[in-house]
């Protein structure tokens, strides 16, 4: 296997175990449907097929770039739309993966630009580069946006409370990834725990930190507070590893269907970890 094709499995690994992780609040899982009425475990799984062949074609797309890092991020846009194309083509229209097709994206051609540069594909080169990448995207996006008719809920969101969404978190490197959430999962599985209850925790420690956009997007900023708090409580309950925890978990998922609320953004977070640990145990 090529190293293309090596790390765009890592991707598309990334992509099925998120999905698969139960229980997740207000999220797809094998459990139910979350939050969600036109979509489910299956969806996700079909949408990842549909993706998969494009996956290496960005990692591609990075090996072969010799300009400036901040000039990839048009042929990456370009592979990418074309994802997003065979993504609602399968699924019937229903966005499954935008947001993790954007993230992965400039993850891959950063992977691939580093391979370019003769580097060890590590997080933190990667992450690196993401930033390179990504210079200047939230400025570009969001400076001409009309405030009166935004396009999306993401812009949207944006103009009422500055939230910068997956661009924003792009742009600075996946911080929240960097710091927190990468950390925290090589801990989990140096402890033996199931990757299932790892990334759950995961996912609950970046719902506690995330300004999540797909929250705004539905709700207000008390209700993205509100979540946040929840999080920390089932957090300090011992999260997956605890009987208390896992039960504050399942109560919150609960809660979050009722509520129709689904942390979007922090599961294509959980993805990106997931990835980025898969990449640098390749690397050894």
């Amino acid at each position: 296997m090529d190293r293309a094709a090596q790390i765009a499995s890592f991707a598309l690994e990334a992509l099925l175990v998120e999905a698969a992780a139960t229980p997740k609040p207000g999220l797809v899982d094998r459990a139910n449907c979350g939050a969600h009425a036109d979509m489910d475990f299956f969806t996700f799984q079909i949408s990842a097929a549909a993706i998969a062949p494009f996956l290496p074609v960005f990692v591609r797309t990075g090996i072969e770039h010799t300009s400036d890092a901040s000039a990839l991020l048009a042929p990456l846009r370009r592979v990418g739309l074309e994802a997003e194309r065979a993504m609602f083509a399968r699924t019937g229209g229903v966005n499954t993966h935008k947001g993790a097709i954007f993230s992965f994206g400039v993850l891959l051609g950063a992977a691939g630009l580093a391979l370019r540069r003769g580097k060890k594909c590590t997080a933190e080169c990667v992450l690196d580069l993401v930033k390179e990448i990504c210079a200047g995207i939230c400025r570009r996006h969001f400076d001409g946006l009309d405030v009166c008719a935004p396009e999306t809920k993401g812009d949207a969101a944006y103009l009422a409370c500055g939230a910068t969404g997956a661009r924003g978190t792009a742009e600075a490197g996946f911080p929240l990834v960097r710091r927190i959430a990468l950390p925290l999962y090589r801990a989990l599985m140096d402890q033996g725990l199931p990757m299932n209850d790892a990334l759950v925790d995961v996912l609950i420690t970046l719902i506690t930190l995330n300004d999540d956009t797909n929250i705004l997007s539905r709700h207000h900023l008390g209700v993205l507070h509100e979540v946040q708090a929840t999080a920390r409580r089932a957090e300090a309950l011992g999260g997956m590893a605890a009987p208390e925890g896992r039960a504050a978990i399942l109560q919150m998922d609960e809660d979050f269907i009722h509520k129709w609320i689904s942390p979007g953004g922090s599961a294509d977070l959980v993805a990106v970890t997931h990835f980025l640990y898969a990449l640098e145990r390749a690397e050894g």
